[in-house]
Order: C-alpha cells, then structure tokens, then sequence
C-alpha cells in the first residue's frame, strides 16, 4: 500500500493524486485537501493534529519526557 505524502493515510490502488516533481521524487496524495496543504499552503504535516507525522512527533516528545524525568530521579 501507498501512503499519502502528507497525512500518512494508506491510499487503495487506483485512487489518490501521484504528483512526479523534476528531481524524480513522486508525491502520493490520498485528498484535494492534502495536496493543497502541501503545495500551495506550504505546511508542514506535524503541526496538524490529523496527521500521522502529528502522533508520531508528539509520541517521540513524551517518549523523551518521560526519559529525562526518570534520568532526573536517578540522579536523585
């Protein structure tokens, strides 16, 4: 399965946008919405809170919270 460039979703074959840019890089999108976000909006995918690149970005930042806390109280 193909996923979307921005949001991260999984895209069913034969739907979705596959966008081929001159360096030979392909952008797969699933939505208008994506796309737009993308291309004309230029924003970046872990600011929205629906996408994949959000959950995983704020996972990686409670991960490492909850690492410095524990480094802390061992040093305690």
């Amino acid at each position: 399965m193909i996923r979307c460039s921005f949001c991260g979703k999984e895209i069913e074959p034969g739907t979705g946008k596959v966008l081929f840019k001159n360096d030979g890089r392909t952008l797969n999108f699933d939505t208008s919405k994506c796309e737009n976000n993308m291309l004309n909006l230029d924003r970046l995918p872990k600011e929205h809170k629906w996408t994949r690149a959000f959950r995983l970005e704020k996972q990686r930042l409670e991960e490492t919270e909850t690492a410095n806390k524990a480094e802390t109280a061992n040093k305690k």
